[in-house]
């Protein structure tokens, strides 16, 4: 699986002008599910989000994780983070998980992000959605259970 946490002022996402899913401080994570991933994938990634400590303390260090400011996590379905670009100008989406998968592996991820205390809002899987952020820092990491980084 393949996420993109944003550390946020403030996002949210809206299906035909109307906003539903939102979050103060905290996370916009952009999940994506490909061929091949698992629950331990989406319970991995969760766990791993839950205690990401990217907000500053006292001493403008990066040390605090979300329940240390009270944040909340806005989880927004995105397959076009599986793209195949290198060849041609026509991106290839090919590795995303079949859509009935990818929606399990996405509601899976935003369960256990729930079993872990973080507050979860959410995008419409499959829908056309406009997402609007204030990117704190800015602050943007990618994570993929596949890369051994």
């Amino acid at each position: 699986m393949r996420v993109v946490v944003q550390r946020v002022d403030e996002a949210k996402v809206e299906v035909g002008g109307v906003v539903v899913g939102a979050v103060g401080v905290g996370f916009l994570v952009l999940v994506c599910a490909e061929t091949g991933d698992t629950d331990a994938d989406a319970d991995f990634l969760a766990r791993k989000i839950a205690a990401l400590r990217i907000f500053t303390d006292d001493a403008d260090k990066m040390n605090l994780a979300l329940k240390d400011v009270g944040g909340g996590v806005l989880a927004v379905s995105q397959f076009t983070l599986a793209t195949s670009w290198r060849n041609g100008n026509r991106p290839g989406f090919s590795a995303a998980a079949p859509p009935a998968e990818g929606e399990r592996l996405y509601r899976r991820f935003c369960d256990a992000l729930e079993a872990q205390g973080i507050p979860v809002s959410t995008g419409r899987f499959g829908a056309h959605m406009k997402v609007s952020l204030v990117n704190n820092g800015p602050v943007t990491i990618l994570m993929d259970t596949r890369d051994p980084r």
